[in-house]
């Protein structure tokens, strides 16, 4: 267990008290602001602050491990009855739509470390629209360089849920507020049993299998199958949320020293340009879905918008749309990018190293 947990100097808690201090007021900024994944950023926000000025705290590896195996968990949520059979009742349209919307950001991120902006394979994983936290925490187990991952993945986040919010306000009359979360919710306890058990599994299991990401695949491929048959609600309550995006947020964010922040800088108007274009040729698919398929243009277009799915989950949540066809086509993306994208990655690299 020590491997686990390690000794604390004075030091070192004057600087996981200053990395608490800051992640809290952070996070509090960054969701008065409303900005998706407020409780994440802001932590991993603050971890940046701290590694830029020379802090080094050292995380304890079992609660990140619980940690990671809670965003499985959260993943594994969405595989709902209803989603599967949105799934399976269109799957030859959600796999074009896949297809095309994987194709364009594998090319980008080709473009990318054609130009040496960026290496192969950080340049794959970063433009893939996946889930952010998922594709940052399985780029990392596939040897990439985590924090360019992460720079990519959250700047899409931001831009594709800035974008999908106007199209989302400029198509109804919706305000796009939400009621204040209740942080200590009442707990349907045998539920949330199961969902420990599967947290459990992932946080002590496997780190002892030779599985990349295992703490967040393994409990999200078993969670999902049983959510997804009606066998197991998951049960997440808000502050095991906040906990666990916090951890995962410090993992992040205190990797980032004062040479790779001079990097990201360079490279933020050509990420950005990158991301805006992939938006932009998803919204032509949310056309063709239109015109071809007779799917109305604002379901289409979160559908296929790429990412996050929790943010588009909330602007769906709150917009008169299709939402478990909606949440289907973003899920079903999501489990081609978990099968493929490692091979991609590779494929990528290789080539352009050739």
């Amino acid at each position: 267990m020590a491997r686990f947990l390690p000794a604390l100097s004075q030091a070192g808690l004057k600087t996981r008290l200053a990395l608490l201090g800051l992640s809290v007021v952070f996070a509090w900024a960054l969701e008065l602001a409303q900005v998706p994944a407020a409780l994440l950023l802001g932590p991993m926000l603050a971890g940046i602050v701290i590694a830029a000025s020379g802090g080094d705290p050292t995380l304890p590896r079992l609660p990140l491990f619980l940690a990671q195996a809670v965003v499985g968990c959260l993943i594994a949520r969405s595989f709902t009855p209803s989603l599967v059979g949105a799934m399976a009742r269109d799957w030859p349209l959600f796999l074009a739509a896949i297809a095309g919307v994987l194709l364009v950001s594998v090319a980008l991120g080709w473009l990318m470390a054609r130009l040496r902006l960026l290496p192969g394979t950080a340049a794959v994983w970063g433009s893939f629209p996946g889930a952010a936290t998922a594709m940052t925490l399985m780029a990392e187990a596939y040897g990439a360089d985590m924090r360019l991952v992460a720079f990519m993945q959250y700047l899409r986040v931001l831009l594709v849920s800035l974008v999908a919010s106007l199209v989302a306000r400029l198509g109804t009359h919706t305000t796009g507020t939400t009621a204040s979360m209740a942080w200590f919710p009442p707990l349907a306890w045998l539920p949330f049993a199961e969902t420990l058990a599967l947290v459990a599994l992932g946080g002590f299991l496997a780190p002892r299998l030779a599985i990349p990401a295992g703490s967040m695949l393994l409990p999200l491929v078993v969670g999902g199958l049983l959510s997804g048959t009606g066998a197991l609600a998951i049960e997440l309550p808000p502050w095991l949320l906040a906990v666990s995006y916090a951890f995962v947020g410090w993992s992040i964010g205190l990797r980032f020293d004062r040479a790779i922040l001079g990097h990201v800088a360079r490279l933020l108007p050509r990420v950005a340009a990158s991301i805006l274009t992939l938006i932009a040729v998803c919204g032509g698919f949310a056309v063709l879905l239109h015109v071809f398929a007779g799917i109305d243009p604002l379901t289409a277009y979160l559908a296929t918008s790429p990412g996050g799915a929790d943010s588009v989950a909330i602007i769906a949540a709150s917009s008169p749309v299709d939402v478990p066809f909606v949440m289907a086509l973003q899920t079903g993306r999501f489990l081609v990018i978990l099968l493929v994208g490692p091979s991609l990655a590779r494929f990528v690299a290789r080539r352009v190293a050739a």
